[in-house]
């Protein structure tokens, strides 16, 4: 796939599951990231779903490699799981993954990351918002450029993309043409112009959920599974082909 389609950006969906792989697929989408625990920023799906998803998709399949939520500082343990999730996600068929990892001073852990690097290829690699945790982003630009990495996805140190389109612009005119800033969080297809428009940017991370209701007729209303905050147990966020066309659709865009 082309850095960005004929007639717009290339666009990625996060999703969560193998059937909103093929819902993002159905409505155009490029390519997929998948995760898993969105609700915590997305970490490492199961085996299973993997390999499920790279059997009903034909587009990108790009595999959150990050072993819990929380913070991007991680312990030699956790970092034998990411290796072992990288070897996972190479032989279930993804095309690539997506990790960031940091330092406690907040600089990007160069030296994981290398090594993530290095048991990741021949995949893409792709450095999360990870990013937007870093003490100082055109330093950890370049550090990532030094590396080799592919792409980096960015909201520009902000909580959603729009507040951060300033940076975000600067990272694009800064990286050219020796990296992808892909940005993230909080477009949609009434922004996604405006975005366009003040960054440049080739492509875009996208969500394209719609609220859908539980198949269960019987709900204990005593319990739930979870921590005191919870989801909706009798509903969940799935992806939409409607949802996704709108980010390819002449007004989206």
């Amino acid at each position: 796939m082309s850095p960005a389609a004929a007639t717009g950006p290339l666009v990625e969906v996060c999703l969560d599951s193998a059937e909103s792989a093929v819902a993002a697929e159905e409505g155009g989408a490029h390519r997929v990231e998948l995760c898993a625990g969105l609700v915590e920023g997305g970490i490492t799906p199961s085996a299973g779903t993997i390999h499920t998803t790279r059997r009903s998709i034909d587009i990108g399949l790009q595999v959150m490699i990050r072993p819990r939520g929380g913070d991007f500082c991680y312990s030699p343990t956790e970092v034998e799981i990411m290796l072992r999730d990288l070897e996972v996600a190479r032989e279930a068929g993804a095309d690539g993954v997506v990790f960031g990892a940091l330092l406690p001073d907040g600089r990007t852990d160069a030296e994981l990351t290398a090594r993530l690097i290095a048991a990741s290829r021949p995949m893409s690699v792709t450095f999360h918002r990870a990013f937007d945790m870093t003490r100082d982003p055109s330093e950890a630009l370049e550090t990532l450029i030094e590396l080799g990495i592919d792409r980096v996805l960015t909201s520009g140190q902000e909580a959603g993309v729009m507040e951060g389109l300033e940076l975000v612009a600067e990272l694009i005119r800064k990286a050219g043409d020796r990296i992808v800033v892909m940005p993230g969080c909080g477009i949609t297809p009434r922004n996604l112009g405006q975005v366009l428009r003040a960054t440049g940017a080739r492509e875009v991370h996208v969500v394209g959920t719609e609220a859908v209701d539980s198949p269960m007729r019987y709900r204990n209303p005593r319990c739930f599974m979870g921590t005191a905050l919870h989801t909706p147990e009798y509903r969940r966020e799935v992806t939409s082909p409607e949802r996704v066309r709108a980010f390819l659709s002449p007004t989206g865009a």
